[in-house]
């Protein structure tokens, strides 16, 4: 049968040339940031990674083709058309339906996986949402890292989420997650979660290590890079403490319960910070792009390497 996606001639060139690709999710674009700001927002991101080197490629549905690489024109269309966040388990409907979909961190990195894009660079991670022992409520994040062979650098996961309970479950599916200069995982707004995670990388050339030996015992799974923000740059924790209360409360009291909390946690917090998270969610996306595209190159040069030691 013919390939599901289409490979963009420049990410396709690159593949076939040993450079450094990094994976872009196009959620952040059509949900997690405003019009016009997110187009903006979406251009940065790869012109980040083209003045480094690298190729960009944004991944999305467009009219039900899963597309690895957009051109303008497709960053524009998930920045101003209303898409429907697709997940794994909406490709196959988006693709016979021919829909279009701006794809959440499982998408991206289960068709990054498939393209052969080893790296994938997103804000944060989706996990175990709280209550979930009653409600059952985990993201599909999880599950599709332990299939997908792609190391996706992101600062923890949200302050709404239940981040012990992520890490649990990212140690049952065997997923390695390493933080970036630190052992205290972030929490995506707070450079700092206080849940400590086993190990820490100093560098893009030692992850590109640990994926070349994640590749020699074949296990599958992907590989989390906890990057957190700078201090400097994180939100105000008291301030963002308060917000995330006041905003909890106020979940509580509508009554609003399962899959639609966190949607609305997050639309809450960003009024109730008066725009300052949203800030704060371009700095942590930046950050993150940036990584990205070093680990990209380093494990470039490294697969570079050995393939000229074979020869």
């Amino acid at each position: 049968m013919p390939s599901p996606f289409v490979i963009s001639a420049a990410v396709s060139d690159a593949l076939n040339a040993g450079s450094p690709v990094v994976a872009l999710e196009s959620t952040i674009i059509s949900h997690g940031l405003p019009r016009p700001r997110n187009l903006e927002a979406a251009q940065e991101f790869e012109e980040i990674l083209l003045s480094a080197g690298v190729t960009p490629a944004t991944i999305a549905v467009l009219d039900g083709v899963p597309q690895i690489g957009l051109d303008a024109d497709g960053v524009a269309r998930i920045a101003n058309e209303d898409m429907v966040k697709a997940s794994v388990r909406d490709l196959p409907i988006l693709m016979a339906k021919k829909v279009s979909g701006a794809t959440t961190v499982a998408a991206t990195a289960y068709l990054a996986g498939k393209a052969g894009v080893r790296v994938f660079a997103t804000g944060g991670l989706g996990g175990v949402h709280r209550g979930a022992n009653v409600t059952f409520d985990e993201s599909a994040d999880l599950s599709s890292l332990a299939i997908a062979g792609v190391t996706v650098v992101a600062a923890g996961v949200k302050s709404v989420l239940d981040i012990a309970g992520t890490l649990e479950r990212l140690e049952t599916l065997s997923v390695p997650v390493v933080g970036y200069r630190t052992t205290n995982f972030p929490s995506f707004w707070l450079t700092e979660s206080g849940e400590q995670i086993d190990w820490s990388v100093d560098s893009p050339a030692e992850i590109a290590d640990v994926m070349a030996s994640q590749d020699q015992l074949g296990h599958g799974q992907g590989i989390i890079v906890a990057n957190p923000l700078p201090p400097e740059l994180q939100w105000e924790p008291d301030e963002h403490d308060a917000v995330l209360l006041e905003a909890l409360a106020e979940a509580d009291a509508r009554g609003i319960r399962g899959k639609a909390v966190t949607p609305f946690l997050l639309s809450y917090i960003v009024g109730a910070s008066g725009g300052r998270s949203l800030e704060v969610n371009l700095d942590i996306a930046r950050n993150n792009v940036r990584l990205a595209g070093q680990i990209a190159t380093a494990w470039s040069a490294l697969a570079s390497n050995s393939a000229a030691h074979r020869a």
